[in-house]
């Protein structure tokens, strides 16, 4: 219970089938097969669109790069039309669901009168560290399977039935510094074994990018009062309470805006409770503000991108999202990334009778943690 995540998580058959590496290309393609087609069954038969109907497909999975592509993959299995415009992100991380939401929605607006998909997911056996050092241990104790795929039109006959409205994304890219660049880094060490290396130092390092990151999208989102008090405390403690020997100016917190005001909703990756810990004492937010995300650590563990989007199930499934409110979704990944998109809901969300992630167990949350 200490790691924040509970006993239904899924881990693939291949991890658990033999003691011996199974990270295959077959087993690999199994995975992907099981969690993306399962996630696009239940999308295609939730809005009524047939495949043939997509124009434009973003898949992203950070370690598993087959060729074909996952995109491909997909494609086949569908058959899908020929002059689909297909785009396969690889290596980004936790984050790149935010990135393919980015991209979608740019090649729409090339590309009017058209339908997006996009698939977030992360294959965990491919991954899976079979050797013995601590820090490529800690993703075998917190990466677990999931998938989310969503679809994102511009049609303007869409615009009665679709949920929400993506309003704004800001990504931070803090790769040219190298102590980021190395945080979360793929390696094998030194009996060969592959896996991911986290740094010790990945919770400052997340801070900085999201300092960065929320300091771009605060104008964009907060009422003129707090940009207000945040731009005046900061030339105040620059003009006045800058000094070494001022006493006041060592203790004396920086002013942190109350993101509260402009959002309802709060879908912070969960990555570890440790990360949600230092992200809710940070951006001072409520248990409440943090339940959808320790929800989903405790049932589904760390699904990396996809993890944003169980998180707003966890919400709707719980009736929570009413018309007009305001969803931040904040996500981490390597490179080192923190990346934000900002949706607003078109209407009210009644609880789903079919086809959601957290239909067979919703009674039962929010479950105590301690």
């Amino acid at each position: 219970m200490s790691s924040g995540i509970g006993d239904e998580t899924y881990i693939p058959k291949s991890v658990i089938a033999s003691s011996e590496n199974t990270a295959t290309m077959k087993e690999g393609r199994a995975e992907a097969s099981m969690v993306m087609f399962g996630a696009l069954d239940e999308l295609f038969e939730k809005t009524g669109i047939r495949p043939k109907d997509v124009g434009i497909l973003v898949v992203n999975c950070s370690i598993f790069n087959p060729t074909p592509s996952l995109s491909a993959m997909i494609i086949n299995h569908y058959k899908m039309r020929g002059n689909i415009l297909s785009y396969n992100l690889g290596g980004m991380g936790c984050s790149a669901g935010i990135i393919a939401v980015d991209l979608a929605r740019d090649i729409l607006q090339s590309n009017p009168g058209n339908y997006a998909v996009v698939v977030s997911t992360e294959m965990v056996g491919f991954n899976w560290y079979q050797g013995k050092e601590r820090s490529m241990l800690i993703p075998n104790c917190f990466f677990r399977m999931g998938c989310s795929a969503l679809l994102v039109s511009n049609r303007r006959r869409d615009y009665s039935r679709a949920k929400y409205r993506l309003e704004h994304i800001v990504r931070t890219h803090k790769g040219a510094d190298d102590r980021s660049f190395r945080c979360v880094y793929q390696e094998e060490d030194d009996q060969k074994f592959k896996g991911l290396k986290i740094s010790k130092d990945l919770i400052e390092i997340g801070g900085e990018a999201l300092k960065t990151n929320i300091t771009t999208l605060g104008p964009l989102v907060l009422p003129f009062s707090e940009q207000l008090i945040f731009f005046a405390t900061l030339v105040w403690r620059n003009l006045f309470g800058g000094g070494k020997s001022d006493k006041n100016s060592s203790s004396k917190k920086p002013y942190i805006p109350n993101y509260k005001l402009a959002f309802e909703h709060f879908c912070v990756h969960a990555a570890s409770k440790a990360i949600l810990d230092e992200l809710q004492k940070n951006l001072e937010l409520s248990e409440k503000n943090m339940e959808a995300s320790r929800m989903t650590l405790h049932r589904f563990g760390n699904t990396s991108s996809s993890s944003i989007w169980y998180e707003l199930a966890y919400m709707e499934a719980k009736e929570k999202v009413k018309r007009g409110d305001r969803i931040w979704q904040l996500a981490f990944g390597s490179g080192f990334k923190c990346n934000s998109a900002v949706w607003r809901s078109m209407r009210r969300v009644a609880k789903p009778t079919t086809r959601n992630p957290w239909l067979d167990c919703i009674n039962a949350y929010p479950a105590s943690l301690n």
